[in-house]
């Protein structure tokens, strides 16, 4: 059976592989370096240090996934709008875990106060990626052509969306600084 948790400090090793599988493989994200385990853990840390979360799929005591939101720009005034980022170990594709970690952590991010999440998704070839968003209520907000370049091909950025609570419709209870 499969666990969606919050991230321990221990599971930055299968977190750090996992990722680097993707950068390594896959056009999801357009880093083309894999990251150490300490820059992995800087990551984590900021985004836990903001009070969003950072959870992984674990089953059998193996992580098999994670996932994360962080705010879309550094600066304070974008606290409330998240950009979400999902990554699911190759050997376990096809199982729902995408779909299962974003759903719970759609739902954290609105119990962190965030209104609006955002998915910027490597590739508009990633079909798996944009199906899983559009499935919980993701909403196309565009795409950026041929922005990014790696494996010898220029790649697109699909933009999508969702309101998260109220969204937009009254202002935050912090308001923006």
């Amino acid at each position: 059976m499969t666990t969606i948790r919050p991230s321990h400090d221990s599971d930055l090793p299968a977190i750090t592989a996992i990722y680097a599988h993707h950068v390594l493989h896959g056009t999801g994200t357009f880093e083309t370096t894999p990251p150490t385990q300490a820059e992995m853990a800087a990551r984590r840390s900021d985004v836990l240090a903001k009070g969003l979360p950072w959870l992984v799929a674990e089953e059998g005591g193996r992580v098999l996934g994670f996932a994360y939101c962080q705010w879309f720009k550094p600066r304070p005034a974008y606290r409330f709008s998240a950009e979400d980022s999902i990554y699911v170990d190759p050997d376990a594709h096809g199982r729902g875990l995408g779909r299962a970690l974003l759903a719970e952590l759609t739902a954290q991010a609105q119990a962190a106060g965030i209104r609006r999440l955002l998915a910027v998704i490597g590739d508009s070839a990633n079909t798996a990626s944009i199906g899983v968003h559009r499935s919980l209520g993701f909403t196309p907000a565009g795409v950026f052509k041929s922005c990014g370049w790696k494996f010898g091909r220029w790649l697109d950025i699909v933009l999508m969306e969702k309101s998260l609570g109220e969204g937009d419709s009254t202002p935050p209870e912090t308001p923006a600084p």
